[in-house]
């Protein structure tokens, strides 16, 4: 039973999880999409075993360190690192990466390009490289098609390389401008002589209108295998489809309106994601987690809270992902049924 869960403890329900996995498969299926799952959200190569096992093509990760890890139980085989790799050290990591999976990177920069070109000129392989586009997030990204096509002939001429497509995070809202961006740059590339094997943009806010931006031919969502406050929030999915909780203990009611719990910003994170607030109390709507400090979660109502010393709620954090990377281990369960500890393979792996 929950009760015997020492706390904070972040909870994973396998069964919603699960159900979130297949329910996105069917999307992607039905839609024709190649689904790729961006694995920072859970980081447990269990469930990127499963995403896989679902219909995924394989994993998007950030970091190579991240990939390393996910990858080190066996039953992943192609990842997509969606970063611009720079630097002698981790070159020489991605080497050896590529020895063991089928791999594709992103570059926006000639400089990125030439450091790839020079660690892959002598592997018999050659690497895949996408370029990565700004669709209207205004992060990393060629701001134009025009550039996305340049980018994309300088892949081709390196030693090393191959050009392997077009990819972009946009920004919530933004279907339609990466429908036009990417049509563009697809056209220009084309134009020019260029095969533009994948295109693929991601991002869990707008997972569901995916197949309004046709020239896609990949999604990556992360967040969607757990969901959170913020993808409730934006009605995205309900609390019931929520698989991750912070289970906390209170340990002091200092006023009948406030009770502090066990779980502060080192569990819920002080990530707002333009919410008022740290979380959702399960079955609760009337309290508010409305402070944290690092141990302490502060939960407030505007009449009394009804929560003694003892008592224990979960939480649904505004943003899972970063809870992921805040524990050693999950307790995956189901239901009420407690499966077990499973250790969190990737997190702290930020390299």
């Amino acid at each position: 039973m929950l009760f015997e869960i020492d706390t904070p403890a972040v909870l994973v329900d396998l069964d919603i999880a699960e159900a979130n996995i297949d329910r996105f498969q069917a999307y992607c299926t039905e839609h024709g999409l190649r689904n790729r799952p961006h694995i920072k959200t859970h980081k447990l190569p269990v469930l990127a075993r499963r995403q896989i096992a679902a219909g995924a093509v394989g994993i998007t990760c950030q970091k190579i360190s991240e990939a390393e890890a996910m990858i080190a139980g066996g039953g992943i085989d192609d990842v997509l690192l969606t970063y611009n790799i720079v630097g002698a050290g981790k070159l020489a990591h991605l080497r050896a990466l590529a020895q063991r999976v089928r791999l594709a990177v992103v570059a926006d920069n000639p400089v990125v390009v030439a450091g790839l070109s020079e660690a892959f000129a002598t592997v018999g392989n050659p690497l895949s490289v996408l370029v990565e586009c700004d669709t209207g997030a205004h992060r990393c990204g060629v701001a134009t098609a025009a550039a996305a096509c340049e980018l994309a002939m300088a892949i081709a001429k390196a030693p090393g390389l191959v050009f392997g497509g077009l990819m972009t995070y946009p920004p919530v809202g933004a279907t339609a401008a990466v429908q036009d961006f990417m049509r563009e740059a697809k056209a220009l590339c084309e134009r020019a002589g260029l095969v533009v094997p994948v295109i693929t943009s991601g991002g869990a806010p707008d997972m569901w209108r995916a197949h309004e931006a046709p020239v896609v031919s990949e999604y990556r969502s992360g967040t969607y295998v757990y969901n959170d406050r913020s993808l409730v929030t934006r009605g995205v999915c309900t609390w019931a489809d929520c698989a991750l909780s912070v289970l906390a203990t209170v340990v002091s009611t200092p006023e009948p309106g406030r009770a502090i719990v066990d779980a502060g910003t080192k569990v819920l994170t002080s990530d707002l994601l333009g919410l008022s607030g740290y979380g959702h109390v399960l079955g609760r709507p009337d309290l508010r987690v409305d402070q944290l400090s690092e141990e302490h979660g502060r939960i407030t109502c505007d009449g009394v809270t009804g929560l003694a010393v003892g008592h224990r709620v979960r939480i649904v954090p505004n943003h899972a992902c970063v809870v992921s990377n805040m524990v050693d281990a999950v307790v995956t369960i189901r239901g009420a049924k407690i499966e077990g500890p499973v250790p969190v393979a990737a997190r702290g792996m930020v390299r």
